[in-house]
């Protein structure tokens, strides 16, 4: 019978003894044979390896890394996404924009105990991790951007980055209100072509949005009603801080940019009603803002509802219609159960009022349909 290896008695000790789980101990072996270092980084790659085969993705492990643990664990985490990049199958597009986006920048050099201890608190996480929906891309043309594509979405980002850095409400709505323009056109354009295109092989594909505390229940709900304006769907996991949002390619894409900016120019607003609040003598901040949010969320849903239908001609809904069913089939097969949640803690009525004002201000305005 062979002798268990310095790493095997580490993780015996740290990670599967659940009864006495030491990480003190674990630490101390590993700290004190450098010999286990490299066993050490496969092992850790291997547990990488299995939460992917779980349906985890590099964003969702580094969200969740970075709301239970500290900085130097997103760092380590980041390291062994890096590291085990080289090995995995080959992913699409999304994926790689993630491993793009991992933080840069080595973890801190610290004693060799310290050290061991942050991999072994980084590895008791990766291993507990549940197994969740899985987001395979869409192989084929479909995962594929083209070059005009990629030209839109650039043209709609610049548009709501102004808009977010403004300080005039009616400049920020015009731009907003030209970028949903071109989000709406990419889409039915998108939509036609699939349905023209016999050989192009379009179906409904998933993605994962972070949904960030405070308040995020009400961040949820905006971008569901986001989700919803452009033609996709969005179930919100709680536990985990994020929505899963299914829909088409260009859709998924402008559902992100959308919802993104809009939580920027609500934080915004919130932050400058805030202050006149204080300003008359209130300290409630915390409900004021959840209540903000609340009724922005609101709001903002019932604004881009009504943008929608206005949107499209008769000739195309049989042609959205079907898009429609295509996105409710792939939602269903991947969460055959949901629960609908209901607002909580919306009690403060100035924010309500200053909110729904908010929201007013960031409406749409309606344009011509689209032919």
């Amino acid at each position: 019978m062979s002798t268990p290896s310095t790493v095997d008695r580490a993780f015996e000790t740290a990670l599967y003894d659940t009864e006495h789980t030491t990480l003190d101990t674990g630490a101390s072996l590993l700290a004190a044979d450098p010999a286990a270092d490299a066993e050490l980084a496969r092992r850790g790659q291997e547990f990488l390896a299995a939460a992917w085969r779980r349906g985890w993705q590099p964003a969702d492990v580094v969200r969740l890394v970075r709301r239970d643990l500290d900085d130097v664990h997103v760092r380590l985490l980041s390291a062994l996404i890096r590291a085990q990049a080289p090995d995995d199958r080959p992913r699409g597009p999304r994926w790689q924009a993630q491993l793009d986006e991992l933080p840069a920048g080595a973890p801190p050099r610290t004693d060799r105990f310290s050290h061991a201890t942050a991999v072994l608190e980084l590895y008791r996480l990766l291993l507990r991790l549940p197994a969740l929906e899985s987001l395979d891309e869409v192989a084929g043309p479909a995962a594929r951007r083209s070059q005009p594509e990629s030209r839109m979405l650039s043209r709609i980002r610049a548009l709501l980055a102004k808009a977010e850095a403004t300080g005039f409400p009616e400049e920020a709505e015009a731009l907003s209100a030209k970028a949903q323009e071109l989000m709406a056109r990419h889409s039915v354009d998108e939509a036609v072509l699939a349905a023209r295109d016999h050989v192009r092989k379009d179906a409904p594909s998933a993605c994962r949005i972070g949904v960030e505390p405070p308040y995020e229940q009400a961040k949820a709900v905006l971008l569901d009603a986001v989700a919803t304006a452009n033609h996709c769907r969005a179930v919100w996991n709680e536990p985990f801080g994020f929505s899963t949002v299914v829909g088409f390619e260009a859709d998924l894409e402008a559902v992100e940019l959308l919802y993104t900016s809009l939580l920027v120019q609500a934080q915004t607003a919130m932050t400058k009603a805030e202050a006149a609040q204080r300003a008359g003598g209130r300290k409630r901040t915390k409900t004021f803002r959840h209540s903000f949010l609340a009724a922005y969320a609101h709001r903002i849903g019932t604004h881009l509802a009504a943008v929608a239908q206005t949107q499209v001609t008769q000739d195309l809904l049989p042609v959205l219609a079907s898009r429609e069913v295509a996105v409710t089939d792939r939602l269903e097969r991947m969460f055959p159960e949901t629960t609908t949640t209901r607002l909580r803690g919306v009690s403060d009525e100035a924010g309500w009022v200053e909110g729904s004002e908010a929201a007013d201000r960031a409406q749409m305005r309606p344009r011509r349909p689209l032919r």
